[in-house]
């Protein structure tokens, strides 16, 4: 069995489950997880999923034996499809964890959960797919309700939403705006991880980059890949830099200082120095697996 991932994720990078020799490149980016596809990368009939489950259960073996340090998640199609109980075959216990895809209500989780047990695969990690308007108006229930516990991470699909709102996709997303600050929130509140939108265009690195930036400045630690090249940029944007390490030393430095001197209040770069700011400067050295 592959040891579970760490505990903080800045990279998810998809791959169509039918495709065995996309799957067995997965590894090559070095993506925080990998994520095998039964959902939107396949075609909707049912040889094409009964094919890619097949192709799936190869690639998690090979997967486990030439590349065990790689966390591999299973994304199944959502629970209320017709295809979910076909998908259940397809888990190993290989896995860490498991996609669910669109999820809107609890007992859809908790009919998840059970059928994970039944197989004997009470060890899987649940990433909850938040996707549709039902799923986001939901998320605190999933999340913070009698779902509590079941998930361990979240990704936010812009794409699905507005396509489920009814809504126009555009260049600024303020379409989204909302939905995706209300999914980070959530995620924040119930302790879980939380993967902010895909990026569909393949080969524009600034545009990625940038969206990437506004998701880390949302509050989300980590980015839905569906290219290599962009697993590298995800771990760039959700990694502190050299400076914002350096800076968060020595505003705790500054701090410490000012406290030995009996000072409650003290100025760093210009700025007063208050609560929230230690707790930022602290989160980033934690980000960096640093101890202050």
């Amino acid at each position: 069995m592959s040891s579970p991932p760490r505990l903080r994720f800045r990279s998810a990078l998809f791959a169509p489950g039918n495709q065995l020799g996309v799957l067995q490149k997965l590894p090559r980016s070095r993506p925080d997880l990998a994520i095998l596809d039964l959902e939107d990368a396949v075609p909707d009939n049912p040889d094409a999923k009964q094919q890619a489950r097949n192709v799936a259960m190869e690639a998690q073996t090979w997967l486990s034996v030439h590349h065990p340090e790689q966390a591999v998640y299973l994304r199944l199609n959502a629970v209320h499809s017709p295809y979910f109980v076909g998908d259940l075959a397809a888990l190993t216990p290989t896995l860490v964890g498991v996609v669910l895809p669109k999820l809107e209500r609890v007992a859809e989780l908790e009919e998840a959960v059970a059928q994970f047990k039944a197989r004997g695969l009470k060890h899987l990690q649940i990433m909850a797919g938040l996707e549709t308007v039902a799923g986001v108006e939901n998320a605190a229930e999933l999340l913070q309700g009698p779902g509590k516990g079941a998930v361990t991470s979240v990704y936010f699909g812009a794409e699905d939403y507005v396509a489920d709102l009814g809504g126009v996709r555009t260049e600024a997303g303020l379409e989204v705006l909302y939905p995706r600050s209300r999914v980070a929130m959530l995620a924040r509140l119930a302790g879980v991880a939380a993967f902010d939108i895909v990026v569909t265009k393949l080969r524009d690195d600034d545009a990625f980059f940038q969206d990437a930036q506004l998701g880390r400045s949302l509050g989300y630690g980590g980015k839905l890949c569906i290219h290599p090249a962009q697993v590298a940029l995800a771990h760039e944007v959700f990694s502190p830099s050299p400076e914002e390490i350096k800076r968060a030393w020595a505003l705790l430095a500054a701090y410490e200082e000012g406290q030995q001197e009996g000072r409650g209040v003290i100025a760093f770069e210009g700025q007063m120095v208050d609560a929230p700011m230690l707790v930022r400067a602290r989160a980033v050295l934690a980000s960096a697996e640093v101890e202050a």
